[in-house]
């Protein structure tokens, strides 16, 4: 980021390479479509773009920029017109069992299971959801992400603590994610 405040043009290229996949990852959960989350990406690099020439490098550059896209993301879930995805069944780029594969029943309670877990955590509030995936998928640590939510670090700790708990509860209470047997 310090090259690009200076004016290297290759810098911004690097930025893009390193982190569009890990934000593109980050804001898919948090708004739950796929279009919109690379809008959302290509908006927080336009701002990191434009923003260019003010940055101080007061915390990781990361921080920052998750910082930029936890708010975009906020931003555009609190807009009337957002609603649920919906996935047809025959949709392109469906999966089609191969030879080899795990056994239809197999892949039906898996599918169940996948699916208990990602309803249990599109349900968590906004906040616990973001802290959550920032700390145990992106491996960002409490600091890191109390600077890109703007709370404090204690605050992050109790916001992933509740949100493991809201899962636990969710998953205990989804009959889709119990095994077949219990």
């Amino acid at each position: 980021m310090l090259s690009l405040r200076e004016g290297d043009p290759r810098a911004f290229e690097a930025l893009f390479e390193r982190w569009a996949r890990p934000l593109l990852r980050y804001l898919e959960r948090m708004v739950r479509d796929r279009g919109m989350a690379e809008e959302l990406v290509q908006e927080t690099f336009l701002r990191v773009y434009r923003a260019r020439e003010r940055y101080a490098p007061e915390a990781r550059f990361s921080t920052w920029l998750y910082r930029i896209a936890t708010n975009l993301a906020l931003n555009e879930l609190r807009r009337p017109r957002f609603r649920e995805p919906h996935d047809p069944l025959d949709a392109p780029g469906a999966r089609v069992p191969r030879a080899g594969s795990p056994p239809p029943d197999e892949l039906a309670h898996a599918r169940r299971r996948v699916s208990a877990v990602e309803r249990a955590f599109a349900a968590l509030p906004e906040r616990q959801g973001a802290a959550l995936w920032l700390v145990s998928v992106e491996g960002q640590s409490y600091a890191e992400v109390a600077a890109s939510l703007d709370v404090t670090e204690s605050a992050v700790k109790a916001l992933v603590h509740r949100a493991r708990a809201n899962l636990v509860e969710r998953l205990e209470l989804d009959p889709g994610s119990r095994d077949e047997g219990e």
